[in-house]
């Protein structure tokens, strides 16, 4: 039985190490996989998934305009797919999570999404919230703050080097301007 599966976390918990993962384990098998990425992120070029252990793999970049049941419906007509990988999920819209929940219920297809679950600010970004509501199982991917405890929300740094309280939802960056940090540090480093 396929499901929707959306792996979460902050920055630097090493989920897209765990995609490449889980899309091997299929490769391995002899199974074949797609995979999606949102264009909006092309730190290391638009169409890729790279991890910081330093894995990667080519991936099929999506925009927020692109019909993902479309898509996967398309990628079905040119041979068997066994799973769907998606990085950067919380870029989905969410019409694109509901296409992706019609791709597990009438295509039966399982979709494995991974993104973060909230911004800088403490507020879910649309693809995650959607995901949150939709998703038949939820994953937690943990990383720790620097105090050894759970991490669970990231501030966005700004060039001093401290945390920014305003700015555009959607910047992306990596270690040079995120920072994972459990609630308590969170609060400390916004202020409140």
């Amino acid at each position: 039985m396929a499901d929707l599966y959306f792996h979460y976390s902050t920055m630097n918990a090493g989920k897209s190490a765990a995609l490449l993962q889980s899309d091997y384990n299929y490769r391995e098998r002899g199974m074949q996989t797609l995979r999606l990425t949102a264009a909006v992120d092309d730190r290391d070029g638009v169409g890729r998934i790279v991890s910081r252990l330093g894995i990667s793999a080519i991936a099929r970049p999506f925009g927020q305009s692109d019909d993902l049941f479309a898509l996967i419906e398309a990628r079905l007509r040119t041979g068997p797919c066994a799973c769907v990988f998606i990085d950067e999920a919380q870029f989905l819209t969410e019409s694109q999570v509901w296409q992706l929940a019609r791709a597990v219920d009438e295509l039966g297809l399982p979709v494995m999404a991974y993104g973060l679950r909230t911004d800088f600010r403490g507020g879910l970004f649309p693809g995650s919230a959607a995901l949150l509501a939709l998703a038949d199982k939820l994953r937690e991917v943990r990383t720790i703050c620097h105090c050894g405890r759970k991490a669970t929300m990231v501030v966005r740094l700004g060039a001093d080097g401290k945390a920014v309280s305003e700015g555009a939802q959607v910047q992306v960056g990596g270690n040079e301007t995120y920072l994972s940090l459990c609630r308590r540090h969170w609060l400390e480093a916004m202020g409140a």
